[in-house]
């Protein structure tokens, strides 16, 4: 897990009122790794030989990375507040998260990143909530 996250929360100069820092932590460490980890997916589908039968898990995949990002970075902005776009992102990346982790465990048995990514869209999606 990346500590930063957890640290730079915990240095808001003017405090985070009543949002639980471990949990506003976890969800952001949770969306920059699922983003990461489909990125890296839909990479390595791409070099499979296979590869016209996963068209749409690298289209789940390049998805759910952009709305985990996008997210996680929003999540990491604590000046003002825009609690109405954090809800709606939040509810976007649990069902980026819950259609990507479902596509790649399709193709877990064949594909060893479908399955560590749809573990860690799971993870996400869970954060999210």
């Amino acid at each position: 897990m990346n500590h930063h996250v957890a640290s730079m929360l915990q240095t808001y100069p003017k405090g985070l009122g009543t949002i639980d820092q471990q949990k506003l932590a976890a969800c952001i460490e949770a969306c920059f790794e699922c983003a990461q980890t489909c990125t890296a997916c839909a990479d390595a589908c791409l070099a499979e030989e296979m590869v016209a039968e996963l068209t749409q898990c690298v289209r789940r995949n390049q998805d759910c990375a952009d709305v985990c990002e996008t997210t996680g970075r929003v999540l990491s902005r604590q000046t003002g507040k825009n609690v109405a776009l954090n809800r709606a992102l939040l509810e976007a990346c649990q069902a980026a998260c819950q259609s990507c982790a479902e596509e790649c465990e399709k193709h877990a048995e064949m594909h060893e990143h479908c399955k560590i990514c749809a573990q860690a869209c799971r993870r996400c999606e869970q954060t999210c909530t």
